[in-house]
């Protein structure tokens, strides 16, 4: 039985930058890193929550392409305290918002966003009177 989410994986083209993205301006925290058989960095993770990470693949070697067609992931989204104060922060770090925080048909409050590699981040404060809030 699934107990929830452990992972999700990106393969990033430089790692410093997805590192000041994800942990300097995103707030998630450098858990620990594993090295190959060869001993070279291999992946990083982040800690979003006590058994919930992100792993950083060293190695990337494309700019993420989202299309509405496309299968498989097309975003991760963090939730978070206050959605204002993390627009305002990404946007003093340089990073374009995509979406402007605004209430949802859900009654939460989303911002987008994306990450160095062009993949798409969703940023969600919860409203409790959002269907997420009360499942």
């Amino acid at each position: 039985m699934i107990k929830g989410i452990a992972h999700n994986a990106i393969r990033v083209t430089d790692m410093g930058k997805s590192l000041h993205f994800y942990c300097d301006i995103a707030g998630l925290t450098k858990a620990f890193e594993i090295h190959d058989d060869n001993d070279k960095p291999w992946i990083v993770y982040l800690k979003v929550a006590d058994g919930q990470f992100i792993e950083l693949f060293y190695g990337g070697r494309r700019e993420y392409v989202q299309h509405p067609r496309n299968a498989g992931s097309t975003h991760i989204c963090f939730e978070v305290d206050d959605i204002f104060t993390t627009a305002d922060r990404l946007k003093r770090h340089g990073f374009k918002l995509d979406i402007e925080p605004m209430r949802g048909k859900d009654y939460n409050y989303p911002c987008w966003t994306k990450d160095p590699d062009g993949f798409p981040i969703e940023f969600m404060q919860l409203d409790p009177r959002s269907p997420q809030s009360n499942s």
